[in-house]
């Protein structure tokens, strides 16, 4: 059986309406549709007839144009559907809606255990310190402090040389794993398309800035199943269980089979551990918290942690039973956690893997 949740969040509508972006909206309609063309094309004529969008505008000539562009097409049955370049406008989209507005950050996010130089010479420069590596040197600068130095004479002293700062890349495997249990859209509030839209804008990160990366996307409910990235925007909510602890054996094998020295889960969810697998079947408690469910996630995060995986938790709840269970996790894995709403995780998510990524060598 296919279940289908749907919210639209006004406030974002209204924005998107008021700057008259179609594409835009046609991609957020897009996410809370479940990937499905049709329905965010009814959606879009449907906002026209109540007067949201200018009756002037025309819609079919624009929905048009996205088959022109090869965004859409029509399936053997005649129903439109995304293509591949489709789908990668939409991780595009993402990507600008959540990281496009964050601020530089400072240099240096976070010093490194050990010596060494970096790959990528950056513009900036420092003084030479003994271990330094000549071949970064800046030539121009160090002439300019010689002779600054002895007013015009040529004679250089270790004082006048300057190096350039160099960046070290590390390489680093990370899984995703998305809560996909009936609390991501309960209340009617829609939790799952934030998180399908930090998934797709990390892919559109990691593809296209860190190529040597890798990404990997998986799926839990009351059990845990990886899916291409491809399927990102097809991801919708069901009336499953939350299994964690399934979510976080699955996401540690994946990673297992990675080269990347740097290994870790991004996990995001809304509620406590509530089903775990046991000889393939699937014990399942929704009231309250079952310790017995609780403490085998925990030693599972606990494992994790003896193989170098760090878990990152992105809670979308903030109740105190729930906000304990986390903190337990964390402190067990030694890892990070953020409890967020559903309108910052995009935010918390960029910060923490730029963190993770990239290293300036002092």
């Amino acid at each position: 059986m296919r279940h289908r949740y749907f919210y639209l969040d006004p406030e974002l509508l209204r924005s998107l309406l008021a700057q008259l972006d179609l594409l835009r909206l046609f991609n957020q309609l897009l996410l809370a549709s479940g990937g499905d063309v049709n329905e965010a094309m009814d959606w879009m004529r449907e906002l026209q007839a109540q007067g949201y969008i200018d009756e002037a505008v025309d819609l079919e000539a624009f929905f048009a144009s996205l088959e022109q562009q090869r965004l859409i097409q029509s399936d053997d049955e005649g129903r439109a559907v995304l293509t591949s370049a489709g789908e990668r406008r939409i991780r595009q989209s993402a990507f600008e809606d959540l990281f496009g507005s964050l601020g530089k950050s400072g240099p240096g996010y976070h010093p490194v255990h050990s010596a060494g130089d970096g790959i990528e010479r950056l513009p900036e420069t420092r003084s030479f310190e003994f271990g330094d590596d000549l071949q970064h040197l800046d030539a121009p600068r160090t002439l300019q402090n010689a002779l600054r130095r002895t007013f015009g004479d040529l004679a250089l002293a270790e004082e006048d040389l300057e190096i350039h700062e160099t960046e070290h890349l590390t390489s680093c495997a990370t899984v995703v794993a998305i809560d996909i249990s009936h609390s991501m859209i309960l209340y009617g509030e829609d939790r799952i398309t934030p998180a399908k839209k930090v998934a797709l804008a990390l892919t559109e990160l990691i593809t296209t800035k860190y190529p040597k990366d890798h990404l990997s996307v998986i799926l839990f409910g009351d059990r845990a199943e990886p899916v291409p990235l491809s399927d990102l925007p097809y991801i919708q909510a069901g009336p499953y269980h939350t299994n964690t602890r399934e979510a976080l054996q699955l996401a540690r094998g994946l990673l297992s089979r990675q080269k990347q020295p740097n290994k870790q889960i991004f996990l995001v969810t809304d509620g406590k551990p509530s089903a775990i697998t046991e000889n393939g079947r699937v014990y399942k408690n929704p009231f309250g918290l079952d310790m017995r469910i609780v403490n085998l996630t925990l030693e599972e995060a606990d494992v994790c942690r003896r193989q170098k995986v760090v878990i990152t938790t992105f809670m979308l709840a903030t109740d105190p039973m729930l906000t304990d269970f986390v903190e337990k996790l964390t402190q067990i894995n030694r890892g990070r956690a953020y409890f967020a709403s559903p309108y910052n995780l995009g935010e918390f998510i960029l910060t923490d893997y730029i963190k993770n990524r990239r290293k300036t060598v002092r």
